[in-house]
């Protein structure tokens, strides 16, 4: 294979936690990181709207994201597959 066909994107995994608007939903990735001073395990998180292109992942669902070309102002990442679905309460 050579280098243009590969997919070497940064991919993400994180819950969608708005699915309010037509093509967007919003994902939050969360992650872990040591304080350098201190050494204690933090939680950092960060919101970022993705494009859903076909697959339908609505609030809760467990979603892996990958970086694309810039498709709006906020958005420039793309919904890969839907993980885990939520569980219905």
């Amino acid at each position: 294979m050579n280098q243009a066909s590969q997919s070497m994107h940064r991919t993400l995994e994180g819950r969608v936690v708005s699915d309010k608007m037509q093509k967007t939903v919003t994902v939050l990735i969360e992650r872990r990181v040591k304080h350098p001073v201190i050494g204690k395990v933090m939680i950092r998180s960060k919101k970022y709207h993705a494009d859903v292109n076909g697959l339908i992942a609505g609030a809760g669902d467990l979603v892996q994201i990958e970086e694309c070309a810039p498709i709006s102002k906020t958005k420039a990442w793309r919904i890969s597959k839907v993980v885990e679905k939520a569980r219905a309460v």
